[in-house]
């Protein structure tokens, strides 16, 4: 039997992450409530077979409820500046989320990873190499197991955590071995009144932390915390003593540390000067917190990169098939679009980007220089296709289309030998899928159908 503790919790939203608050809570003794939006939220089934005595209250934030709590845990996708969310903060009811709780609790280190774009790839190659160094990690966050679940999994050697700036809002007590803010671009306009408020919420993963990493390509991505805190700085030029960076050798590119080279980055699985990026930033991430070189570095050669990131679906007729779906803001695009736009240039190839979407408020302009450089032409879908279209001013061919498949012909027409097509919308995805991974599949699943209905496509 529970022992009873003091004060009510309040969880608001269910789902997974929901569940595992209850469950978390409950295990030690908490009077527990849950308040949704939603009229049938998902979980709410196993929620009252699981804890019948846990009252539930749905179809709003209930004012009431919110005011009589001792503590909330807010699911990320709740603002913390909704008024009833607003006005418990100020009546002196903790605020608190999911990570909170677990930062409380946990006692292995702490690799804290954010950024607006590549935050899935660097977190699941951290782990990735700490699993082949022999070490008990756990992966969690913003990405895979709830971090509560995680929890019950038992003692871990390390955790490696993805964290968006929504968990940042509510997180007070981490304290990370070693903390790093990848890039910052704009995303989630809507719930940030402007990029210092994002700035600031991204920022928070440096509070208390051990270590610091951060890219010197991107000033917004370094603390203002003092340098006599351990750091080390990643990026695509050549590196300073500590650092890591690009060397070239007879022409040849390597990643390296300081004056040390470590591998060429032909040996890379994964394409795009943006994942260069990537593979530096782990390997400073892991020298933080002791990673084995070797392991780290054979890692490196092993991995091929994560669905919907980047991920090349078909070539035919010398012509590559991306399918970044994942990028969801400008940022992401923005780095697609160079990475993959320098990689195909030398050999005359240019990026025939598929873009559109939800917007989410962002300022396209940005896409404008990258395209007039790198771009063949501009495919545009969905309910923002027009604000795009006005923002990239570059002469280059154009064509708005009713459907993905429409784009992915459209693409294939404009596109030449060396060239890339790249699904890379700089949006969310709701107005025409399920989700990101739904429009992802749909177009790997639609380039496929249209090479095989191509009298020349051969796709491999």
């Amino acid at each position: 039997m529970l022992i009873a503790r003091g004060g009510l919790r309040v969880v608001i939203g269910l789902g997974k992450t929901g569940l595992s608050c209850v469950r978390y809570l409950r295990s030690k003794g908490y009077s527990v409530a849950v308040n949704d939006t939603r009229e049938h939220p998902p979980g709410l089934a196993e929620l009252s077979a699981e804890f019948p005595e846990v009252d539930v209250h749905l179809g709003g934030l209930n004012a009431e409820l919110l005011l009589s709590a001792s503590e909330i845990i807010s699911s990320p996708g709740m603002a913390i500046s909704t008024p009833e969310i607003a006005a418990a903060s100020r009546a002196g009811v903790l605020v608190v989320g999911d990570v909170e709780l677990f930062c409380r609790e946990a006692t292995a280190p702490i690799i804290a990873i954010t950024g607006s774009n590549a935050k899935s790839t660097v977190t699941t190659l951290m782990g990735l190499m700490a699993e082949r160094d022999g070490l008990r990690v756990g992966v969690c966050g913003n990405i895979g197991t709830p971090v509560l679940d995680m929890l019950a999994e038992g003692d871990k050697d390390l955790y490696v955590m993805e964290l968006s700036s929504f968990q940042l809002e509510t997180t007070h007590s981490l304290k990370a071995a070693v903390a790093v803010v990848l890039n910052i671009s704009e995303d989630h306009m809507d719930r940030y009144s402007g990029m210092v408020e994002y700035h600031q919420a991204k920022h928070r993963i440096f509070r208390n932390c051990q270590r610091y990493v951060f890219n010197r390509d991107d000033k917004l991505t370094r603390p203002l915390i003092a340098d006599s805190l351990p750091h080390a700085s990643f990026g695509l030029s050549a590196p300073d003593l500590n650092d890591y960076g690009v060397l070239s050798v007879d022409s040849q590119p390597w990643l390296a540390r300081g004056r040390e080279l470590l591998m060429p980055v032909a040996e890379l699985q994964i394409f795009g000067q943006h994942n260069i990026a990537n593979a530096l930033a782990c390997l400073a991430l892991g020298e933080a917190v002791g990673l084995s070189r070797d392991a780290m570095l054979a890692t490196l050669r092993d991995f091929s990169g994560l669905k919907h990131r980047c991920q090349r679906v078909a070539l035919a007729d010398d012509i590559a098939w991306y399918n970044d779906s994942k990028g969801t803001n400008v940022g992401a695009t923005l780095a697609a679009i160079h990475g993959l736009g320098a990689a195909i240039a030398p050999a005359g190839g240019r990026v025939v980007l598929i873009a559109g979407g939800v917007g989410k408020g962002q300022d396209f302009a940005p896409l404008q220089a990258a395209m007039a450089s790198f771009g063949r032409a501009l495919v545009l879908i969905g309910e923002d296709a027009p604000v795009i279209d006005a923002a990239i001013t570059a002469e280059l061919p154009r064509q708005r289309c009713g459907s993905l498949v429409e784009a992915i012909t459209s693409a294939r027409r404009f596109a030449q030998p060396h060239d890339a097509i790249l699904l890379s919308p700089a949006c969310a995805s709701f107005d025409m899928f399920k989700h990101y991974e739904d429009r992802g599949d749909q177009f790997a699943l639609g380039v496929q159908a249209f090479l095989a209905s191509s009298p020349a496509g051969q796709s491999s």
